[in-house]
């Protein structure tokens, strides 16, 4: 792989990466932004389903992930950190950015394990915060959860923060967004999975009950929580916590969920 140099920040090559806040907002017709060198490795690495479509890298970088680049079949571009803070839209420090291509998505039922086989889903409602997405996804990744599931208002794991903040868990971890108006009780039982429904309010505390061997894990966004009606049908479950104080980040909760059940599962190593 030899690298190409570029030194005009209008060069088209480098139109995927220009005016990259703006573009998270409209998003990128299929493709997604990779920051650092951490989620670089774990968009390259053999673990994820997506692709790069080009490298961008300040010269200085080229030696130490030359290595890494030689046999990726894509176009590695060098321009120096004013010409990609230019073309970005503000100051590029790390120096390390990549396209990534999105592909086509993923079917729910294709990502869980079949019965009777042990499978652990994390899923999210409503949540749109792209650091709690970030963060439940490199939690869901930390205790080997089979996939996550996504309702169709919550925000994009593959936004730019969000890869960021799940330390490149979003391009490992296999996710599937499900059309509006799913029932997550009714996905549940369609796929054998009993669902878990996370609730302060709940009358069984997490690790009171055995954890089941199948499990939908659902969590809704911090405030309203999640809807009455999946409550009513749902085990709901409650992380106890000191004194009167009932609240904690959602991606948190997620954290201590999913180590509960992956612990009862036999997903964690010593």
């Amino acid at each position: 792989m030899t690298p190409q140099i570029l030194t005009d920040p209008e060069d088209p090559r480098l139109d995927p990466y220009a005016r990259m806040r703006e573009r998270d907002l409209v998003g990128r017709a299929g493709r997604f932004v990779v920051e650092g060198e951490v989620t670089l490795h774990q968009l390259l690495g053999g673990r994820s389903r997506f692709r790069a479509e080009s490298i961008l890298l300040a010269p200085e970088r080229w030696a130490g992930l030359a290595g890494v680049l030689r046999d990726v079949p894509a176009p590695v571009y060098l321009a120096d950190k004013p010409v990609m803070s230019a073309v970005a839209g503000f100051p590029i420090h790390r120096g390390v950015l990549a396209i990534g291509l999105r592909g086509d998505e993923a079917a729910p039922e294709a990502l869980v394990p079949p019965a009777p086989a042990p499978a652990l889903v994390l899923a999210l409602s409503g949540l749109t915060n792209h650091d709690n997405v970030g963060a439940a996804f490199r939690n869901a990744a930390a205790f080997g959860a089979d996939a996550v599931f996504l309702d169709s208002t919550t925000c994009d794991p593959l936004y730019r923060k969000a890869i960021r903040v799940s330390a490149g868990a979003a391009l490992i971890a296999p996710f599937a967004r499900l059309p509006e108006g799913t029932d997550w009780l009714g996905l549940a039982e369609g796929l054998g999975l009993e669902a878990l429904a996370l609730s302060p309010g709940a009358g069984e505390a997490l690790g009171e009950g055995p954890m089941p061997a199948r499990a939908l894990l659902i969590l809704g966004t911090e405030g309203p929580g999640l809807p009455p009606g999946l409550l009513a049908r749902a085990r709901r479950l409650r992380i106890p916590m000191a004194g009167d104080f009932d609240s904690l980040n959602v991606a948190t909760a997620a954290g201590i969920a999913l180590h509960a059940v992956a612990r009862a599962q036999g997903r964690l190593g010593s």
